[in-house]
């Protein structure tokens, strides 16, 4: 029997609930929750249930389904309203109101249904003691949607002159409806003077600004405000995107599509919102949008694109003039049913005006990259009831991993649902189980190792060693380059043997090929010694892939290996020959039909034009990224590539769309969870794009916002200066003199001194780790040596030995640099091994310290004998190397079963190392001892409460133990 959910719990996954996206989805776990609340047996849990119920339903497609849970609500407060808290007295209240406006929509319920309700709301509302507001403004809606427009400029003026109190809505959703009332009358400076506070953010909730800026887009047009509108329309569409429930709205910007010239973008709204043509919870919503459909496939027709494929209904393809037929007729069924509960003609002359609309401008620009009219793909169907069975699954998974599209990942993932149970042949197993191993990313490679098994078993040698190479380069990507590298290279020399012998194919060589090219550009970046293995790798890669280009895998193969010949060339100083690369690599994956694989490289290219001063090759390639990233990009993704063009643009004088493309990027580093690093970079650069153009107070407002995200370590001191800077120039054309002054005078305060020590040594610290990760080593180390400095002042001697650590790294990576480097690990050594620790847990993580010095020096010492090392040079590394990885054993070993982890991870080490100096008998006595360390492992708890890090290890060992063996057969 399933363990029942306490009240506390339910309260949680309640709050969680109504957090996560509208839609179904959400509406089912609400339904879920009410089956729980019910088996507390409490009155209280069961209506908070119902009354999350009721809100999900009504902030969804589903919204026929919130009458259900208020009529259930409502019998129990007249039964029992002893039984509600105050705060749920108020919230059962407070959703009259969306009764009335559910009930608007929702044609099968007759006219004197709704009117019965007006009045038992108004009845209720008096004996709670609540003003009249909510009710007249319930009034004058149904009087509005019936067409009786005398009765609603009553209702209208009694619900502005009843005192607002607790039950009216908000400022921003009473003046959305106060807005759209005078827009209806034709009063469309009224409308925008009305919804002024609302665009400002003076008043603002969960679906304002949003049905604002959706209802203000004709008004603009209607008055030639071109730039407001298309500003209302990409700040707009953004948020509506994302939200189910607001269909209308979503309606409103389809509408401004093609009332503007915009009609492909239009297409796309479309295709990204394919069940919105037949969510029929709320058939007012759909009617709206019915109507705009209608109204954009007129457009096409109109234009001479009547048989272009366009977004429709599921289940079958839709051209422009069959969809137009087809929306018109179902706006026109839905109409006719309202007016006839309405006995009123309104709804239906309303309708035929919408759908008869003529565009109000040729074309409006809107600073995003949209196609003329052309192929479009068919809309995804939705989701069916029940997954497809088991072996549609796989037939789907493996088309999309066939054409190498991102969707494989999650195509998948249904697989492995589908599979949970189910007894799979070796290969489908094979298969499944390498493709999770991709979706784990570090931690996959394991499962690739688990995978190779299983296509070994299915008599697939080629794949094996494949999943095998993939294996290896997860390793070399997480602390383990050496391995990786030794591993792929006996892979390699295994692959080639066995397709020269006819057993595998072009492909699965390839990918064991393009593992090895990876792996070794990968150790480039830490040691530029590589550098010659790296370019033999990239190009057998690239010749042995090349003759095949007619398929895909191949191809992509291919324009991998020339971008790989580009960030060599870009190493090496030859940036123009990188340039050329780079398009060579971004062509050929459109070539082949991978766009979104051209992204990266387009985006390197836009980059690298920049730098060469090849302003308009830098917005081709940023253009060209951003087009084929489209629906593939993630939200970082799209921030990174829209803020390059946006200062691609503003390099080159073009502040209006540079803006626009900032603005995008600021909304994609929020929708990224990037906001206070990324996107307050752009809201920087979008605020100084608007001050350009004389837009102040838009300028002073975005740059406000991003003034608490903008940090020294992260941003840069100069950002921060400009920043107020800009905004003193702000207040300035503002009138806002004190304002201004304030500004600057921070902005120097800024300039001339750091905070109090503390947080001085650690911005130093985290400026240093940033500088490195960014390539600088020179300004990391500058920027390390004021942190040491600063924690040494602080007698902090975990910061102070992280930071001489760090320093030993940056100092390793430079050829001349090793004794630097020996010097900083000293130092940091004897740091840990001096002064008095005042308890035994900071004696315990300082002896920590002073193991993991130990472990890091020996990796250093290791990793300076480079790959073209002389023997004596590689074996006298080693052997210095082989003596500290010693010492951190030892000093592990003293913190006891605490600190096995740590220990076995040097033990390790050390063995390879010894493998390394051909001392077969240490090296397997080292991999002993790792495995008698984990001996009973199994079922006890330990300190490092690790138990797959214990298996991995255990892994290594044995695998090392197996080479051994192996060696000494041959």
């Amino acid at each position: 029997m399933s363990r029942v959910m306490d009240f506390d719990s339910l309260r949680r996954a309640m709050a969680d609930n109504y957090e996560q996206p509208e839609g179904p989805a959400r509406n089912a776990r609400a339904e879920r929750l009410l089956v729980e609340a019910e088996r507390l047996n409490i009155p209280l849990a069961v209506i908070e249930a119902l009354g999350h119920q009721l809100k999900v339903y009504n902030y969804s497609s589903e919204k026929d389904k919130m009458f259900v849970p208020f009529a259930r609500l409502l019998r129990m407060w007249d039964e029992r309203p002893e039984d509600f808290d105050e705060y749920e007295t108020h919230s059962l209240h407070w959703v009259f109101k969306w009764m009335s406006a559910g009930m608007l929509g929702q044609p099968h319920i007759p006219l004197a249904a709704m009117e019965k309700w007006l009045g038992e709301m108004e009845h209720r509302y008096r004996l709670a003691g609540h003003s009249e507001r909510a009710v007249r403004g319930a009034e004058f809606s149904v009087a509005a949607h019936i067409g009786d427009l005398a009765r609603a400029e009553r209702a209208y003026a009694a619900w502005l002159a009843a005192d607002r109190d607790t039950m009216a809505d908000c400022h921003a959703c009473e003046l959305h409806d106060q807005g759209w009332w005078q827009a209806r009358k034709g009063e469309d400076e009224r409308a925008l003077e009305l919804w002024g506070p609302v665009l400002e953010g003076e008043h603002v909730c969960a679906h304002e600004p949003h049905a604002v800026l959706a209802s203000s887009l004709l008004p603009l047009l209607r008055l030639g405000r071109w730039d407001e509108a298309r500003a209302h329309h990409l700040r707009g569409f953004r948020l509506v995107r994302g939200m189910e429930s607001m269909r209308s709205s979503y309606a409103d910007h389809v509408e401004f599509c093609a009332l503007t010239g915009n009609e492909a973008r239009g297409l796309e709204l479309l295709a990204e919102r394919p069940q919105y043509f037949t969510d029929s919870g709320e058939p007012r919503s759909r009617l709206d949008y019915l109507a705009v459909v209608a109204l954009l496939m007129d457009r096409l027709v109109a234009l001479g694109f009547g048989a272009q494929a366009v977004p429709g209904p599921a289940a079958r393809q839709w051209t422009a003039r069959e969809l137009a037929a087809y929306a018109r007729e179902e706006a026109l069924a839905l109409a006719a049913r309202f007016d006839a509960r309405n006995g009123t003609a309104y709804v239906g002359e309303r309708t035929r005006e919408r759908m008869d609309r003529r565009p109000l401008v040729d074309r409006l620009p809107l600073g995003v990259r949209t196609t003329r009219p052309g192929p479009v793909p068919a809309p995804v169907p939705p989701a069916p009831a029940r997954e497809p069975d088991l072996p549609a699954l796989l037939a789907e998974a493996r088309r999309l991993s066939e054409a190498l599209h991102p969707d494989s990942v999650e195509a998948w993932a249904a697989v492995a649902r589908a599979a949970e149970g189910e007894e799979l042949d070796p290969r489908d197993h094979a298969e499944l189980v390498d493709h999770e191993a991709i979706g784990r990313g570090p931690e996959g490679a394991e499962s690739f190792e688990r995978a190779a098994g299983l296509y070994a078993a299915a008599g697939d040698p080629g794949e094996a060693l494949a999943a095998r190479a993939r294996a290896a380069f997860v390793r070399a990507l997480t602390g383990e380059a050496d391995r990786g590298l030794e591993e792929i290279t006996g892979l390699r020399e295994e692959a080639l043997a066995l397709f020269r012998e006819g057993g595998t194919g072009v492909r699965q060589t390839a990918s064991v090929l393009v593992g090895r090219a990876r792996i070794l550009m990968h150790l480039l970046e830490e040691d530029e010694g590589f550098a010659g293995a790296a370019e033999e790798a990239v190009r057998e890669l690239l010749a042995f892939a090349g003759p095949h280009t007619a398929e895909r895998r191949l191809a992509s193969r291919a324009a991998e290996a020339r971008a790989m010949l580009a960030e060599l060339a870009g190493r090496a100083g030859d940036a123009e020959a990188a340039a050329e690369l780079l398009a060579q690599a971004a062509e050929e994956y459109v070539a082949a039909g991978l766009p979104w694989f051209a992204v990266e490289h387009e985006a390197r290219l836009a980059h690298l034009a920049r730098q060469l001063g090849d302003a308009e090759r830098a917005e081709r390639a940023a253009r060209a990224a951003l087009e084929h990233g489209r629906g593939q990009l993630e939200p970082l993704g799209q921030a990174q590539l829209h803020l390059g063009l946006a200062e691609v643009l503003g390099a080159s004088g073009r502040f209006p769309e540079a803006a626009e493309h900032a603005l995008e990027a600021a909304h994609w580093a929020d929708e990224a969870g990037e906001g206070p690093t990324l996107g307050a970079w752009a809201r920087h650069q979008l605020g100084g794009l608007l001050l350009r153009q004389g837009r102040s107070a838009e300028a002073a407002e975005v740059l406000e916002s991003a003034l608490p995200d903008l940090t020294a370590e992260t941003h840069g001191e100069g950002a921060l200066v400009q920043t107020r800077w800009w905004l003193g120039d702000c207040h300035t054309e503002l009138g806002e003199h004190r304002a201004a002054a304030e500004r600057w005078l921070q902005a120097a305060e800024i300039a001339r001194h750091w905070p109090e020590q503390r947080d001085h040594a650690l911005l130093a610290h985290l400026a240093a780790e940033a500088l490195g990760h960014a390539e600088l080593p020179e300004e990391a180390d500058r920027a390390y040596a004021r942190a040491a400095g600063l924690w040494r002042d602080l007698g902090n001697t975990h910061g102070l030995v992280r930071a001489l650590r760090a320093r030993a790294w940056i100092a390793a990576r430079g050829e001349t640099d090793l004794d630097a480097a020996r010097d900083l690990m000293t130092q940091a050594a004897r740091v840990c091994q001096s002064g008095s620790p005042e308890n035994e847990e900071e004696r315990v993580r300082q002896v920590t310290e002073l193991g993991r010095t130990h472990h890091q020096f020996g990796e250093l010492i290791a990793r300076s004998a480079g790959e073209d090392a002389d023997e004596q040079t590689r074996r006298t590394a080693f052997e210095e190397a082989l003596g500290h990885l010693t010492e951190a054993v030892a000093v592990f070993a003293a913190l006891g079963p605490d600190a096995l982890g740590p220990r076995t991870g040097a033990e390790l080490a050390a063995a390879w190392l010894e493998a390394d100096l051909r001392r077969p008998d240490a090296a397997a006595a080292r991999a002993r001892a790792v495995l008698s360390a984990y001996e009973g492992y199994e079922g006890h708890e330990r300190a490092d409460g690790d138990a797959e890090s214990a298996r991995t290890r255990r892994a290594e060992a044995e695998r090392l133990l197996e080479l051994l063996e192996a060696q000494r057969e041959r």
